[in-house]
């Protein structure tokens, strides 16, 4: 688990901007996107090594300025739009960006480099396991943005449904996180030891 703290780190800022406009009310998407964006400036300077930037933090720095920016100059009607479902939408956003960066560059690849020896990056064990723990990651996310809005979505249809607002917008998220981190913890043991028991190929004989 200590391994994965700095990979919790850098979700702090969808979690703040999440539980903020539940929090706040609908007109304050701005403030809560700035505290996210702050947030994930904080995390970015305090990362090790600062440069290059972690892509998750760069992404959340970028979704939620952009988030703040809007939610500050947009009118009240115009941004009502914004405060429909901002949390679900951002988690969405965010986990498709992760998504679509698996093929240039694994987000965990930054993260695993800083337990992993410098001679085993270029190694197809390391590019395999980080694919797809970055696939699992924003997966996850992108689910848990939908069962956030999914929550949302009852929550202004019927008031009659607290118990499905709560499974859908807290537990169903919980219960993929947990799954997540204990992928990300068991899946590279699973890999090295699938590569360990692999028989060696026979000496060549000339």
């Amino acid at each position: 688990m200590k391994k994965q703290l700095p990979l919790i780190v850098g979700f702090l800022p969808l979690i703040a901007f999440s539980l903020l406009t539940k929090i706040l009310p609908s007109g304050d998407v701005g403030v809560a996107g700035l505290v996210a964006a702050l947030l994930a400036l904080a995390v970015m300077l305090t990362s090790h090594p600062v440069w290059p930037p972690k892509i998750l933090n760069a992404c959340s720095f970028l979704l939620f300025t952009l988030l703040a920016v809007l939610g500050f100059s947009l009118d009240k009607g115009d941004k009502l739009w914004l405060a429909t479902w901002p949390g679900g939408g951002a988690a969405i956003v965010l986990g498709a960006v992760v998504l679509l960066l698996v093929p240039v560059i694994p987000f965990t690849e930054q993260y695993a480099k800083q337990s992993v020896p410098p001679e085993e990056w270029g190694t197809p064990r390391f590019q395999r396991v980080n694919h797809v723990l970055s696939l699992a990651w924003g997966a996850s996310i992108v689910l848990i943005g939908f069962a956030r809005v999914a929550a949302e979505a009852v929550a202004r249809h019927s008031s009659g449904h607290r118990l499905a607002q709560i499974l859908l917008g807290a537990a169903v998220p919980v219960v993929i996180i947990v799954y997540t981190l204990k992928f990300t913890q068991s899946y590279p043991e699973r890999v090295a030891n699938a590569q360990a028991r692999t028989p060696s190929p026979p000496p060549r004989t000339s």
